[in-house]
């Protein structure tokens, strides 16, 4: 039996759209009129035609389904990717809008309402080509040791020419960032809801209602509105004003992290988190740019300490657009095994980091690479999560050889992977292939995070050339050599679904690591 095609495909090819290029040139159309930014953020082809084929998991990325939504006035994302019962030669009709009015309403500070979610507010004005500017983003993470409970200052300034009278937040939540397929199993079968959580928001105190964008399992997008019941207070040029929003997320729900994405010019960028002392909370953060590379903080994270709670706080002034900085964390004392379980393995350990482990099919396949400069966005997230991956999987061992990790290891089937060498370097690859190698050969013992309780001697060649891209799709050949090489060449393994004991001479040769006698040692080259 064939399976029907979904609304968008219908649709696509009643306008003659359905080939990607055709598609490229309406979707830059439609965002030059939606936000400027956008052109040329199109999906890559395998993108493209893996919506058309039905098979995507839940629904596009958010800027995408902003410009879905622009190109067929009156329908949602999520109706679009329905199947369409009225076959191919049927031109659908757009379904009749359900009233809205309950999504504009007043916030009473007693009455729970709107809002989801984790980490990534992300900040747009109206109308278009106006100039607003954020002063302060001072954003607020408190846990009681249950729930997270998110509070968002900004002062806005409205230094363009017409008066603004809206402003879009973004709010996505992730549970498990490492693990997407068990991300979407939770929200399909618990989606976030607004009546779960109390938002609040107002403008100089005053209270603001707001407008529903897009509703689904693990993302909310909706207009803070300048007015409510007794009045209407647009932003007119040249005035400031800060306006305060907050909400309230389960942990359940929320992942261990949070994101602020710069998506306006920013004078000054605040994070603070507020944890329980007692729950031993390690923190650490990365930077993501529009180049391909995530790095640490610049700036260290401020720790302060105040009887039962420990706060801490992290600062950076003008950060660039379109910038990421991404808060992690731990908590030692939800994660560290119970005293009675003193043979816990290594293997456990790193699954409950986040490393997909042995028994996962996606560890044998060949991992999908990225065709850039069109999915830059896509590979600029995925090197975030390694850096994330490779952060905390650091802060549980000692790796004296270096170390690394391929995204499939995360749960995602994409050609991306990070090695950090014995002296600090990381080293991103996008696409890397072995294009030449030495045929000197030696055989050294290795590690895989994905089998961590056994080792085994693996041959390497001792030098390699690798092929690579950026994020803006150039090209580079960089030499590897000794440890670096076999550190490089095993994560390149990882992409092809090959793992070292495929490359071992006998594999029944593998030890248990408490017989490794290396641990924490660099290799031994002569």
């Amino acid at each position: 039996m064939t399976a029907k095609p979904i609304v968008l495909k219908v649709l696509l090819q009643q306008r003659h759209l359905q080939t990607h290029s055709a598609f490229r040139r309406e979707y830059d159309r439609v965002a030059a009129d939606v936000d400027r930014t956008l052109k040329g953020g199109w999906p890559s082809k395998a993108q493209f035609y893996r919506w058309l084929s039905g098979d995507l998991i839940g629904l596009p990325y958010a800027d995408h389904c902003r410009i879905l939504e622009g190109m067929f006035p009156g329908w949602k994302v999520d109706q679009l990717f329905h199947e369409h019962d009225g076959g191919i030669e049927f031109i659908p009709e757009p379904p009749t809008p359900q009233t809205q009015t309950s999504a504009i309403r007043p916030i009473p500070p007693t009455t729970p309402v709107e809002v989801v979610g984790q980490a990534q507010p992300i900040s747009e004005h109206e109308p278009a080509g106006s100039s607003l500017v954020v002063e302060y983003d001072d954003a607020e993470l408190s846990y009681d040791g249950r729930t997270y409970r998110a509070t968002m200052r900004r002062k806005l300034r409205n230094c363009g020419e017409e008066p603004i009278s809206r402003y879009l937040i973004r709010i996505s939540v992730d549970r498990y960032p490492g693990s997407p397929e068990q991300s979407n199993e939770l929200y399909r079968n618990d989606p976030l809801t607004w009546d779960e959580l109390h938002l609040e928001a107002s403008h100089d105190g005053e209270p603001m209602t707001w407008q529903v964008r897009h509703d689904r399992d693990a993302f909310k997008e909706l207009w803070l509105l300048f007015e409510n019941d007794e009045a209407c207070f647009p932003l007119y040029p040249g005035e400031s004003t800060e306006i305060v929003y907050s909400y309230t997320v389960s942990d359940i729900k929320w992942g261990q992290w949070f994101q602020r994405a710069v998506r306006l010019p920013t004078r000054r960028l605040i994070v603070r988190l507020d944890f329980p002392a007692e729950l031993g909370p390690s923190v650490w953060g990365m930077e993501t740019s529009m180049s391909a590379q995530a790095l640490p903080f610049r700036t260290p994270i401020a720790r302060t300490e105040d009887c039962d709670r420990v706060r801490f706080t992290w600062t950076t002034d003008d950060p660039p657009l379109h910038a990421r900085y991404r808060i992690e964390w731990r908590f030692k004392q939800q994660t560290a095994p119970r005293a009675d379980n003193h043979d816990s393995r290594p293997s456990d350990t790193m699954a409950r980091l986040g490393v997909v482990q042995l028994d996962n099919p996606l560890l044998r396949q060949q991992a999908h690479p990225f065709a850039l400069p069109e999915e830059a966005e896509d590979a600029r997230r995925v090197v975030a999560e390694l850096h994330s991956a490779l952060e905390r999987v650091g802060r549980a061992h000692v790796f004296g050889k270096g170390m690394g990790i391929a995204a499939p290891q995360i749960g995602i089937g994409r050609a991306a992977a990070v090695v950090r060498t014995p002296g600090g370097e990381i080293i991103t690859l996008l696409n890397p292939q072995i294009i030449d190698q030495s045929d000197d050969q030696d055989e050294q013992y290795e590690g895989c995070l994905s089998f961590f309780d056994v080792r085994g001697k693996v041959p390497r060649p001792q030098c390699i050339q690798v092929e690579h891209q950026d994020v803006d799709g150039s090209t580079h050949i960089t030499l590897f050599e000794r440890g670096v090489a076999r550190l490089v060449t095993h994560e390149i393994d990882h992409l092809a679904g090959v793992l070292y004991t495929d490359r071992m001479a006998d594999i029944t040769s593998v030890i248990p690591v408490e017989q490794y006698r290396g641990s924490g040692q660099s290799w031994q080259y002569t």
